[in-house]
């Protein structure tokens, strides 16, 4: 078993929603086990990122960019799928933290799904 932590944006990002949302990203996040992170399974992946390795854990509409150590996992990022932070980071493009408040708005994927005449 791993102590769990979150960062300051996850932590953000695990306010806004519901408390039965909540409870199934955190509960997901802190059962996972390291045979688990060993062997794998559908719904964990990978992604290196300035000289990082994150381990990424999709639950529901989110997925929970974090870090494993011995002991412990800290949630770095809570990031709604299908948004242009979670595209930005997977894809290694610029990700200032700051630049995740874009989606507050969905503006980036309304703007590609919208209306272009």
């Amino acid at each position: 078993m791993y102590q769990v932590n979150f960062s300051d944006q996850a932590i953000r990002e695990l306010a806004k929603l519901p408390t039965l949302e909540q409870m199934e990203v955190v509960e997901a996040f802190s059962s996972l086990t390291p045979e688990e992170l060993l062997r794998g399974r559908t719904d964990l992946g990978t992604v290196r990122r300035d000289g990082h390795v994150y381990h990424r854990l999709r639950v529901g509409e989110f997925r929970i960019y974090f870090e494993a150590t011995e002991n412990a996992l800290l949630a770095n990022y809570v990031l709604h799928r299908h948004t242009y932070a979670d595209f930005a980071f997977r894809s290694h493009l610029p990700f200032p933290e700051d630049e995740a408040r874009i989606e507050q708005e969905g503006g980036f994927w309304k703007y590609l799904d919208g209306d272009k005449s």
